[in-house]
């Protein structure tokens, strides 16, 4: 899964990177969470838009979301299949803007798993694959405010992955984003085919602290290299 990540580049350089006109301000973050505002570039009306939802898909047929589980990741193996997401998959793809992420893995005879950071060896940003939705309340009618989520999709770990988790996000390509984003692209087959874990030469690993395990703590420390528990 992906349940933690990092967007610690300017502001504008994200904006060059994905093309969008909007000039959002926003503060290095060093622990993205689920249930959290977070930043996505979309497609509307043929141009990339950045846009600020929160993290933890809601589908537009949930009736009340307060006793719905928020989906923080979608399986790209099965995104085509499950209700929750066939209809997002079709129309309402995006790129979560990212500088790296955070996984745990599970040590023998430990109880509390070790965190570490991936990113990429030559720094840039990364763009996870994600999709968006839209809810309101139904029983309010039109009038009734819009709840805009998202999750990002996850596949099967590379080799880098392997020995800490048994998933890792989709980090798509520049050369995929058009036709990932294209909302009139609607060969969710093809699509398909571009959830696969990206090449392990490009990224790199280290072990972090559990500081990280709570979303509170937000600062640069938590990149820190640390010593793993292997005692």
């Amino acid at each position: 899964m992906c349940g933690r990540y990092v967007i610690t580049s300017a502001p504008e350089a994200i904006r060059r990177l994905f093309g969008y006109l909007d000039q959002p301000n926003f503060p290095p973050r060093y622990n993205v969470a689920p249930t959290q505002g977070v930043p996505i570039v979309r497609l509307t009306e043929g141009k990339r838009q950045f846009a600020l939802v929160r993290w933890g898909l809601i589908p537009s047929w949930v009736k009340d979301p307060r006793a719905f589980s928020l989906l923080i990741n979608a399986r790209g193996e099965t995104v085509n299949e499950k209700p929750a997401f066939r209809n997002a998959m079709k129309r309402r793809r995006c790129l979560f803007p990212a500088d790296g992420f955070y996984e745990w893995q599970a040590l023998p005879g430990k109880q509390q798993k070790q965190p570490w950071f991936v990113r990429r060896r030559d720094r840039e940003p990364l763009a996870f694959a994600g999709l968006w939705a839209i809810w309101h309340d139904r029983a309010l009618g039109d009038e009734a405010p819009r709840v805009r989520t998202c999750t990002i999709i996850t596949t099967e770990p590379n080799d880098l992955m392997r020995p800490i988790h048994d998933r890792m996000p989709v980090i798509l390509p520049e050369s995929v984003w058009d036709t990932w984003l294209d909302p009139d692209n609607r060969d969710v087959r093809s699509l398909g085919e571009l959830l696969v874990p990206a090449p392990s030469e490009e990224f790199e690993r280290w072990p972090v602290t559990t500081l990280v395990n709570k979303p509170v703590n937000n600062g640069p420390e938590l990149l820190e290299p640390a010593p793993v528990d292997s005692g």
